[in-house]
């Protein structure tokens, strides 16, 4: 079996956050759980992946403290998947790609779906970066700057 490259211990937040939900499989478990989804055969059923496939993508989601599992709600023997407040800060990310997709993926018309405000059902206004004083950012107006680490 080939081992996987490993980005825990980088500098680069992107590398460590790719680490951690950087495959397709792992994403679409996140979105699912934004959806409502809870149980092991939620996810198989709305991803149609295998159950090998699965298991070690939720292992690895509880591990990286994204998802954690806990008794099912009703009291039953099952366990239950639920994000962490890790896991909900991910929706900006889930948001930017579904905003991304729709806007690249799709031909005008093209069914897909959509996400909705669920308060009025109106479309959500396009993600934006931001500076600290309002301004919209390209990526022309930012820079990489290194962190150094704090003296403890």
């Amino acid at each position: 079996m080939v081992n996987r490259t490993r980005f825990d211990d980088s500098e680069c937040p992107v590398a460590r956050s790719v680490d951690a939900i950087g495959d397709w499989w792992s994403l679409l478990i996140v979105r699912d759980a934004f959806d409502g989804s809870r149980r092991f055969g939620e996810f198989q059923r709305s991803l149609g992946v295998a159950k090998n496939i699965l298991t070690t993508r939720l292992r690895a989601l509880v591990e990286s403290g994204i998802l954690e599992s806990v008794p099912a709600s009703d009291g039953s023997a099952y366990r239950e998947y639920v994000l962490t407040p890790k896991g909900n800060a991910l929706f900006p990310v889930i948001v930017a790609l579904r905003q991304w997709g729709e806007q690249n993926f799709f031909t005008p018309g093209e069914a897909h779906s959509e996400l909705v405000d669920r308060r009025d059902g109106r479309s959500l206004r396009p993600l934006e970066v931001l500076s600290t004083d309002g301004r919209r950012l390209t990526p022309d107006d930012t820079v990489v700057h290194k962190v150094s680490p704090s003296a403890t």
